[in-house]
């Protein structure tokens, strides 16, 4: 199918109209620092060791077996780790985009070879349904995944066009021709239905913005509106699950399953802007709005139910309970970022930032071969090493795993981190706006001149930001600037001609400077990076009486390998009169130690524990780096001692 005249860049996103307009890895190049690191382990290790497990769990071979007419015997893995493959696919494509690798190229050619031999004449491709000793198409479209799995080959297409449009492997037609079915079969004449597990939406909406094919818009459209209608079989954890319950316009607040609500209103936003629906967006919005004010916690996780996956009630975010899947994490993130693009308000990068460090950032192992699925904030007994050479269960795994019965995360993981050039800025007819904060280069167009800014920074670990014009802009352009919630009373300065120009204290929200920069000229933006105490929200019962500490936008916990000679971290209580000093950036709180009483029966007219008698200092650890030492006991939420 022919490709629109003008492709957007290397984004995995791409409007067709909003606030910003996104900058993908061909204009904006991290170049060092935290994320670039990230970017080099997933580069050189997670992307093979995905390879690796796709291969040996026999998911990727699945498609073999397809081709050959063996299936069903042999085939292996759940009904949806197809999608695992196309989320590889995707990632691939986003490194490929970024550092031109021949050997991921070489790859990425092969192992769509294999996919495309086995998509059948009419467009369906799918190893778990369709042929005989299988379930038949669309028959369980509750727990199928049909539908999702093409979501994410949609994707996967979108990200290879984007970044390589002249590549000829045949990506995109298996895509296309999988999504004339999908219209065909659930069009507005065909099956009123929609599939368990959004994402759909999302590849439909986008695989439109990159064809040009209006139909691919309004089968997401259709998705979308018949979502909430009760379209879908009962179960028992209700159709809120599916966010089958509520009509997406009339819902206030995000509810049962985390991944696919957030997947589902992502798909909404793209509907939403490129159909002009403002009634939609705004509904969109009050549910962000109140989904982070009461059901997301301060790591940016989302998903307090382990057995359903799922959002809790307001306020009901225990810790030690925590879900906080990763791939919901992945899809706050997209819900967001889609959110800013369209609106432009600096809130929705403050979420995808703290998202990123405290959830992407703390699924995957420093070395890139190991992932939490879910994301505990209060971990009660140390944890046992997995195997490096065992699959295991999702949410069982106390530490690490290399790969799991259910492994989406770690592709989810990889896609992200390949593509996060494009979350770094944005631009519109006045200027670039920076919403992340990266060592890196942004080369660009605004208004029709030329646009290049230096950003030096080792964020988070400094609050000093530093954007320099390495070359001329003659005509006044606006550079922004954002303000994270956290940096009240942050210092703006702009040099020129070796002199400071400006200074000013600036605010949350977005810091503006609007001039034409001479080579060389420079804007300082210091945030305020010292540790702070958060508390919760006094309705968060399960935290009442606890703190946090943050730094920039890490968060940190106390582990129990820094409690030396007192083992658990349920023993301390934060002494709220010490300050919080630090060490090479490291937080050191006091902490008091408490003998608890070990009686017969845990309650008792008076409080259950000896009297403190024992001050310790201790290091805090960003909560991202947790059980990288080994096994621990680990808390977010510290007590305070009274």
């Amino acid at each position: 199918m022919k490709l629109t005249d003008h492709q957007p860049g290397f984004v995995p996103v791409a409007p067709s109209s909003g606030r910003f307009r996104p900058l993908g890895s061909d204009d904006v190049h991290i170049t060092g620092g935290f994320w670039a690191e990230r970017q080099r382990i997933n580069a050189r290790n997670t992307l093979p060791h995905i390879n690796h497990w796709l291969e040996r769990e026999g998911w990727l071979p699945n498609f073999d077996l397809a081709t050959e007419g063996s299936l069903p015997a042999g085939r292996r893995g759940r009904e949806f780790s197809d999608s695992e493959i196309y989320k590889y696919l995707e990632a691939l494509a986003w490194e490929i985009g970024r550092s031109d690798d021949q050997e991921l190229e070489a790859l990425f050619r092969s192992i769509v070879a294999r996919v495309a031999a086995a998509q059948e004449p009419d467009g369906y491709l799918n190893t778990y349904t369709g042929r005989p000793g299988q379930p038949a198409r669309w028959s369980d479209l509750e727990w199928g995944h049909e539908l999702y799995c093409f979501g994410h080959l949609f994707q996967a297409a979108v990200a290879r066009v984007r970044t390589r449009p002249e590549a000829d492997e045949g990506l995109l037609a298996v895509a296309t021709r999988a999504a004339d079915l999908v219209c065909e079969a659930f069009g507005a004449d065909g099956l009123q239905s929609v599939c368990g597990h959004p994402v759909v939406e999302t590849g439909l909406a986008e695989l439109a913005r990159v064809v040009g094919e209006p139909r691919y818009l309004e089968q997401a459209r259709l998705f979308v509106e018949r979502r909430g209608q009760g379209t879908l079989k009962p179960i028992e954890w209700g159709q809120q699950y599916f966010q089958d319950d509520v009509p997406i316009r009339t819902a206030t607040v995000s509810r049962g399953h985390a991944v696919r609500a957030n997947y589902l209103a992502a798909g909404a936003v793209d509907v939403a802007v490129d159909t002009g629906d403002d009634e939609l967006m705004a509904a969109l919005e009050t549910q962000w709005r109140n989904t982070v004010a009461r059901r997301t916690y301060i790591t940016g996780g989302q998903g307090s139910h382990h057995q359903d996956e799922a959002f809790g009630e307001d306020w009901v975010l225990p810790p030690d309970r925590a879900y906080s899947e990763t791939c919901a994490g992945v899809a706050s993130v997209m819900f967001s970022w889609r959110l800013a693009l369209a609106r432009g308000d600096a809130r929705y990068s403050d979420l995808v930032e703290r998202t990123l460090f405290n959830v992407v950032a703390t699924s995957p192992s420093k070395t890139g071969t190991a992932f939490y699925y879910a994301n505990t904030l209060h971990q009660r007994t140390p944890g046992a090493p997995a195997a490096d050479d065992a699959v295991s269960p999702r949410a069982e795994s106390s530490l690490r795993a290399p790969w799991f019965e259910v492994s989406c995360c770690p592709p989810n993981v990889a896609r992200t981190l390949a593509s996060l050039d494009a979350f770094v800025a944005t631009a519109d007819e006045d200027g670039l706006q920076l919403h992340q904060y990266a060592a890196g280069t942004i080369r660009t167009q605004v208004a029709g001149q030329v646009v290049a800014f230096d950003v030096d920074t080792d964020y988070p670990r400094s609050g000093s930001i530093r954007v320099t014009a390495p070359v001329a802009i003659d005509e006044p352009i606006t550079l922004s600037l954002r303000i994270p919630q956290w940096a009240v009373d942050a210092e703006l300065r702009v040099h020129s001609a070796g002199e400071v120009v400006t200074s000013e204290v600036v605010q949350p929200g977005w810091a503006v400077v609007r001039r034409a920069f001479l080579a060389g000229d420079r804007v300082e933006l210091d945030l305020p990076i010292e540790p702070r105490v958060v508390h919760p929200d006094g309705r968060i019962d399960a935290v009442r009486g606890c703190v946090a500490v943050e730094r920039g936008p890490e968060v940190f916990c106390l582990e129990s390998v820094d409690l030396v000679g007192v083992g658990d971290v349920a023993n301390v209580r934060l002494d709220p009169a010490a300050p919080i000093v630090t060490k090479d950036g490291v937080p050191i709180v006091r902490v008091l130690v408490v003998r608890p009483d070990d009686a017969d029966w845990p309650y008792a007219a008076r409080p259950g524990e000896q009297p403190a008698a024992d001050a310790v200092e201790v290091p805090l650890v960003p909560y991202h780096d947790w059980a990288e030492r080994g096994p621990s006991t680990m808390r977010v939420w510290l007590p305070l001692a009274t």
